[in-house]
């Protein structure tokens, strides 16, 4: 007993349906680099401000369990700072209360 000449074309029709699917939800997934936590060493010591171009706050998440503040300084090197240093803690502050709207 053959198949007819009409199963074979629609027995793929379906797999590759979902393989067209999937490919083009997998396409604004996340990169695996973005999957864990960024900083792997930090720096306590006191950086003056004015050596800081940009300071980026990352909560924790599924991504790493633990908060990370990472320093941009003005040369373009980036430092990860640690969020238990005194310093860094009122950085944090500033931060997300700036991030809070404002009362009138």
């Amino acid at each position: 007993m053959s198949l007819p000449r009409s199963f074979l074309p629609r027995s793929l029709l379906l797999p590759l349906l979902l393989l067209a699917a999937c490919a083009a939800l997998c396409r604004g997934a996340p990169l695996a680099s973005e999957l864990r936590c960024q900083c792997v060493q930090t720096v306590s010591e006191m950086i003056h401000p004015k050596r800081i171009a940009h300071v980026e706050l990352i909560l924790g998440g599924p991504h790493c369990g633990v908060p990370e503040v990472i320093a941009t300084m003005k040369h373009g090197k980036k430092v990860c700072l640690d969020p238990a240093a005194p310093w860094v803690k009122l950085i944090i502050t500033k931060i997300l209360n700036s991030a809070l709207p404002k009362k009138s």
